[in-house]
């Protein structure tokens, strides 16, 4: 049995201000702070062999973070920008609220939740899957075939297409799906990479 943790990065300033965040590199609040050492306190005691995190501050201080508290500072982590937030393109940096107003709520609705649809000069939930899962397929599952233990830390939605892909959820009940900040994800894997047990810890 392998072990593979999921944990989205804690909350960012860009959270805290209800703005559309993508690939901008923003940091944790003190709040996403506390958040990532939450979860390195449920994480203590487990056993990992590799980390993976984005390239960008907030996962990679929340790796951080989560690893001091969880006592295992000295953990490998490879970072790579495979594992990046979706680029929202020119919505980057925009108040939510404020653009559901300028542009209504079903074309912002259908902008973060459409597995398709691109925003203005970004990416949808279906190209990030493009880069992240072959990226899990090349660099994770190989670990997790050997029996390795790994922990993943990045983003709402990269963490998104890796669990529509992991639990093969469809592209409409994926746009229902939200992953909490700080929360880890735990999935037991058997030899062949089918879940045994999936949940929140």
């Amino acid at each position: 049995m392998a072990l593979l943790v999921l944990v989205r990065h804690g909350q960012s300033s860009w959270n805290l201000e209800n703005r559309f965040t993508g690939e901008e590199d923003v940091p944790l609040t003190a709040l996403g702070q506390e958040e990532a050492r939450s979860a390195g306190r449920k994480l203590r005691g487990q056993h990992f062999t590799q980390g993976f995190t984005s390239v960008l501050q907030r996962a990679i201080e929340t790796m951080r973070l989560l690893l001091e508290t969880a006592g295992y500072p000295e953990l490998p982590v490879t970072r790579d920008k495979a594992l990046n937030e979706r680029n929202y393109g020119r919505l980057q940096g925009l108040n939510k609220a404020e653009t559901a107003r300028k542009y209504g709520d079903e074309q912002v609705a259908i902008w973060r939740r459409s597995y398709t649809t691109r925003p203005p000069g970004g990416e949808s939930l279906a190209d990030t899957a493009a880069r992240v899962i072959p990226y899990y397929q090349n660099h994770i599952e190989p670990l997790l075939k050997q029996g390795q233990n790994i922990l993943v830390v990045a983003h709402g939605n990269s963490l998104r297409s890796l669990i529509m892909h992991l639990e093969h959820i469809s592209e409409e009940n994926i746009s229902h799906f939200d992953l909490p900040t700080g929360v880890p994800r735990s999935y037991q894997l058997n030899d062949r990479l089918t879940i045994e047990k999936a949940g929140y810890m």
